[in-house]
């Protein structure tokens, strides 16, 4: 018996090979896009922002100069795209987390390991250090980091700091007006571990934890394991 192949279903047979060839071509665009960021957070964290050269990020990412330009537009549209891509999840991680109602103290525990597993253990930090170190000179960097990361995480700790002063977990509203004061201790920690560590390790959940204990007041060492 003849098989007969009605317009509609030669067109839809016609369609799916095409859609596979495009999914291929958009997955293969995908790996070379995540190659060059990976490729440029080498090559920034070796030779800085502005010695970077787009020619050495290619060579690192294994691909033409000129594939950079298909998914780029400058060397500081790719350091503002690598701000967003590496930094992001884990602010939306933050937020959703100081969401939670849980008392304020062990909220803060949280947070300590939230950043050592996830900022001060990963390449992350390397993208903190290089805005620290070149955003004074390349201040449209310093602007995308402060939108996109500080901006959000500042608005979310007052949120949180907002609700531990109303429920008596916290003196006064210091750090709801300079939620800095709370986030000071991860940048000298990840300062000093590009620059003394080798001089004197630091134990970073032990540091970020004493700066709990000024805001927060101490806690038996022995309840924390320390």
């Amino acid at each position: 018996m003849t098989t007969v192949i009605r317009p509609q279903q030669s067109k839809a047979l016609q369609g799916k090979p095409h859609r596979n060839r495009n999914s291929a071509r958009a997955q293969r665009s995908a790996e070379r896009r995540e190659a060059i960021l990976a490729a440029a957070l080498d090559e920034f964290s070796a030779q800085g922002f502005s010695a970077a050269r787009l020619d050495d990020v290619a060579r690192r990412a294994g691909v033409a100069k000129g594939t950079i330009y298909l998914h780029f537009r400058d060397k500081e549209a790719l350091f503002q795209e690598l701000i967003r891509s590496v930094l992001s999840p884990f602010v939306g991680t933050l937020e959703a987390v100081l969401k939670a109602d849980v008392p304020a103290r062990a909220m803060a525990d949280q947070i300590v390991e939230l950043f050592v597993a996830e900022v001060y253990g990963t390449r992350r930090k390397d993208v903190i250090r290089l805005i620290v170190s070149e955003g004074p000179r390349f201040p449209n960097l310093a602007e995308v980091y402060y939108r996109e990361v500080l901006a959000r995480i500042m608005a979310a700790v007052r949120a949180w700091m907002r609700r531990a002063v109303e429920r008596g977990e916290v003196r006064g509203d210091a750090i709801v007006r300079f939620p800095q004061l709370l986030g000071a201790p991860a940048i000298v920690a990840i300062l000093w571990s590009g620059l003394f560590d080798r001089f004197e390790p630091l134990d970073v959940k032990a540091f970020m934890r004493a700066q709990l204990d000024l805001v927060f007041g101490e806690r038996a060492s022995a309840g924390r394991g320390l």
